[in-house]
């Protein structure tokens, strides 16, 4: 059995891993000429984690950079917002991972054959019965998978009248700053502005910031230490420590609902499936389960009636993650003066147990 991987990303590497462990032919096609990761680092939370551990390669994250999990939201002033039961979510879940994207993108290229790598390959189009058609040629399989991102050139070939992304409304950066000491995994929330901070494995921090903009806004490292000035340390701090060159500033997307996620021989994952904006940090979490899930299914069960499997299973659940990222980020974006006061006033009154109660199913996910 073949299966054809259109896009070599974490969510790709991770189904052609999933699928060279069951004994397929995997092709991978990726348009960049390598496969590597330009991005900075990201969260990979206990479901994602619980994913890699399918692969064989969860418990390698874990020793890499594991990190207790988030104790909670702040406010600009640096009041306590919510506070998480860490302890609890520890005990409940497990350990989250900060890494850099490249490293987890090495992992999982690395547990595929490199003959089953092809970089430099543009896809062009896909037809449901399993042809591609790209810049080296045609290729054939017994099942595609379009794991080719946001603006997936297979999503548009198979489901041309699905929806296209939206904008969400706001913009996002990312950098890694230099090595410091910071307490843990916090996020801060002002009026449509957000900061938050990772500590990396290596001492390194990974911030990431969201503003309410128009699409195609655009700000440098200057912009960003005058918005963020008068925050609370160390979010001044960390923003002068950087490099100007480290910046990455990116809109934010979501992808509305589809009507399902196979068709004929195709299935779609991640992005591709269900873009959603990067409030819960769960866009490659969700991508890894598409992975290991559809191997799984389409192993298991054949092609049909494993991808009617695979739709069952994921479509409902990435949905929900996608609505609840939407929920959570909200609040956050508010610009009155009036709301953003009344809710620092009512989140502190909120329990931490209720809290993590509410994102709880996104995190107790098992294969």
């Amino acid at each position: 059995m073949k299966v054809i991987i259109v896009g070599g990303g974490i969510g790709g590497l991770a189904a052609a891993v999933a699928f060279h462990r069951r004994g397929w032919q995997v092709e991978v096609l990726e348009r960049a000429p390598e496969f590597t990761e330009v991005g900075a680092a990201l969260s990979i939370q206990p479901n994602g984690l619980r994913a890699l551990d399918v692969l064989g390669l969860g418990d390698v994250l874990r020793a890499a950079g594991p990190a207790d999990p988030p104790p909670g939201i702040r406010s600009r002033s640096g009041r306590w917002l919510i506070r998480n039961d860490v302890d609890d979510l520890r005990r409940r879940f497990g350990l989250w991972v900060t890494v850099h994207r490249a490293d987890v993108i090495e992992l999982l290229r690395a547990a595929v054959p490199a003959e089953a790598l092809r970089p430099g390959v543009d896809v062009r189009e896909v037809r449901p019965e399993g042809t591609v058609r790209h810049s080296d040629g045609t290729s054939t399989a017994d099942l595609v998978v379009g794991a080719d991102g946001l603006r997936s050139v297979t999503r548009r070939s198979v489901w041309p009248q699905a929806p296209e992304p939206r904008y969400v409304g706001y913009t996002t950066w990312r950098l890694i700053a230099p090595v410091q000491p910071v307490d843990g995994i916090v996020e801060t929330w002002g009026s449509g502005e957000r900061f938050g901070y990772l500590p990396m494995a290596d001492g390194r921090v990974y911030c990431y910031m969201f503003a309410s903009a128009p699409a195609g806004s655009r700000g440098g490292l200057d912009d960003l230490r005058m918005r963020f000035a008068r925050w609370h340390e160390p979010i001044p701090t960390l923003l002068s420590s950087a490099h100007h060159d480290a910046v990455l500033q990116h809109d934010s997307y979501e992808l509305p609902n589809l009507r399902g996620y196979v068709s004929g021989r195709v299935a779609i994952l991640g992005d591709a499936a269900h873009a959603m904006a990067p409030n819960l940090g769960q866009g490659a979490c969700q991508a890894l389960e598409d992975a290991v899930t559809l191997a799984d299914a389409v192993d298991r069960l054949g092609v049909p009636a494993g991808l009617a499997a695979y739709d069952r299973a994921r479509r409902p659940r990435t949905q929900q993650v996608v609505r609840l990222s939407r929920q959570v980020g909200a609040p956050a974006h508010w610009r009155s003066t009036a709301l953003a006061t009344l809710r620092d006033a009512a989140l502190p009154l909120v329990p931490g147990s209720l809290v993590g109660r509410s994102i709880g199913s996104v995190y107790a996910w098992t294969a």
